[in-house]
């Protein structure tokens, strides 16, 4: 089929996105360190780190990590919520040369076992906070090399301090835990893996756009979580097509490196991730908020600095718009104010376009798709209702249950193909036999009708 979405792309957003600009997403990740040195990257607790910091971190990691007599693609878990040290060790992770494994903080004891026995994992770089549901399964899992990281490890000599302290004794929030240290398993503190780190020399690993980059899991809505496999050239494909998606919003920024973006949707999970690393390719900021629940919290940090780019679901928005203070702010600076993750309602986006004067711009995509698939324009002035338009790239077809693309305007289940879908489910090759049908486009589950214009609406879920 045409791809009749084309002719209503933005001006100024190619057709077409090209990840072999790159060798590998860590070559990208390397050359924006190179070019954004000085540039600050994130703000957390009005701590700055700049690429730089970035940079040194996330080297001293990935070289104590290759200390450990970890092969080449071995998985390491990331178990951390939004602190400086998840890009750290994601970083770090990648530039060893290994495999990243998204893990939620807030998993259960089952949830935990699950991921970490699927995945393989034999590292884990976790938040004290949660060790105690490490201690359940830990026992039944490969996981030979602990990192315990604290909260305040990246905060600064004095407040960092603080706030560690502050965490464990006077909020209680970090349960009792003893991890076990039999069968050749090491603790290490994160500070302490830095330490080391810094005086070992991070050895390059051959990669290609075709290693695995990460073992995104989905949300398990079917059943079991399962593991997408998203190779380097996957995530680098993601990135770029954000880009050339989200740029004509951002151009009136002037430089790219200006951009603000908060981060207050969890890192561990694709939507925010994707966005992480979009800011790390252009580099731009992030305003990183650990706990978006605390709603007042959440505000007094917008209202330090200019903000650009504010991603969220439908209920994040819709508390904020509860805030009265949220009503306060000034929205001068906002550009994107990009839903998704979960249908956007009508009701929510017309309040905000009021309050802020941003239209919310609904998108879609999954775990297996790096969080990309369609979006509505960022020009538009109006919240559309539908999930937009396939962005560079990709082909979206509506099909029915033969694998037969359906004639216009009928309902059928959206598949996608594009650069940035996954290659598969990790080890399920039964699944991946249904997932994908001949012709080479991946079975998302969701029904949906194209219009004549492109743009889709999802009427259920298969």
């Amino acid at each position: 089929m045409d791809k009749i979405w084309l002719k209503n792309y933005p001006a100024g957003v190619p057709e077409d996105i090209h990840p072999e600009q790159y060798s590998s997403l860590t070559d990208l990740l390397e050359k924006a360190f190179r070019e954004h040195g000085d540039a600050p990257f994130s703000v957390c607790m009005n701590r700055w780190m700049s690429y730089r910091e970035l940079d040194t971190l996330s080297t001293a990691l990935g070289a104590w990590l290759q200390s450990q007599g970890l092969p080449a693609g071995s998985r390491v878990a990331i178990m951390l919520p939004n602190l400086p040290q998840f890009a750290v060790t994601m970083a770090g992770i990648l530039r060893a040369g290994y495999t990243c494994v998204n893990v939620n903080p807030l998993y259960t004891a089952r949830e935990l076992e699950h991921q970490l026995r699927d995945s393989g994992a034999t590292a884990i770089v976790i938040l004290e906070n949660f060790a105690a549901t490490l201690q359940e399964v830990i026992d039944k899992t490969e996981i030979q090399h602990t990192v315990l990281a604290s909260i305040g490890d990246l905060l600064g000599p004095w407040y960092g301090r603080w706030m560690t302290f502050a965490v464990r004794h006077l909020a209680k929030m970090v349960p009792e835990f003893e991890l076990p240290l039999d069968r050749g398993r090491t603790v290490t503190t994160f500070k302490k893996a830095l330490a080391q780190g810094r005086g070992l020399s991070l050895k390059p690993l051959p990669q290609s756009l075709d290693s695995i980059a990460f073992l995104q899991y989905t949300g398990g809505t079917t059943g079991l979580s399962k593991g997408a496999v998203l190779t380097h050239r996957n995530v680098v494909a993601a990135i770029l097509q954000a880009e050339a998606w989200f740029n004509p919003a951002l151009a009136r920024v002037g430089d790219l490196r200006k951009v603000n973006s908060i981060a207050a949707l969890p890192l561990y999970h694709i939507f925010a991730l994707t966005l992480c690393l979009l800011a790390i390719r252009q580099g731009s900021s992030l305003t990183l908020i650990p706990n978006p629940r605390d709603i007042p919290k959440f505000v007094a940090e917008l209202k330090k600095r200019p903000f650009h780019m504010l991603p969220a679901v439908n209920t994040l928005f819709n508390a904020l718009l509860q805030n009265p203070q949220f009503k306060t702010l000034d929205f001068s600076h906002l550009c994107v104010s990009q839903a998704g993750g979960m249908a956007a309602s009508e009701g929510t986006a017309k309040q905000w376009q009021k309050v802020t004067g941003s239209t919310m711009i609904e998108g879609w995509g999954m775990s297996e798709t790096c969080a990309i698939g369609t979006n509505n324009p960022v020009n538009s002035t109006v919240f559309s209702g539908s999930i937009g338009l396939p962005l560079p790239s990709i082909d979206i077809a509506i099909k029915d249950d033969a694998g037969n693309t359906v004639p216009q305007g009928e309902s059928g289940e959206i598949c996608i193909k594009g650069p940035n879908v996954m290659t598969g489910y990790y080890q399920q090759p039964a699944e991946n036999a249904k997932t994908f049908t001949s012709d080479g486009f991946m079975r998302t589950g969701d029904v949906g009708v194209m219009d004549d214009k492109g743009y889709t609406r999802i009427i259920d879920r298969k």
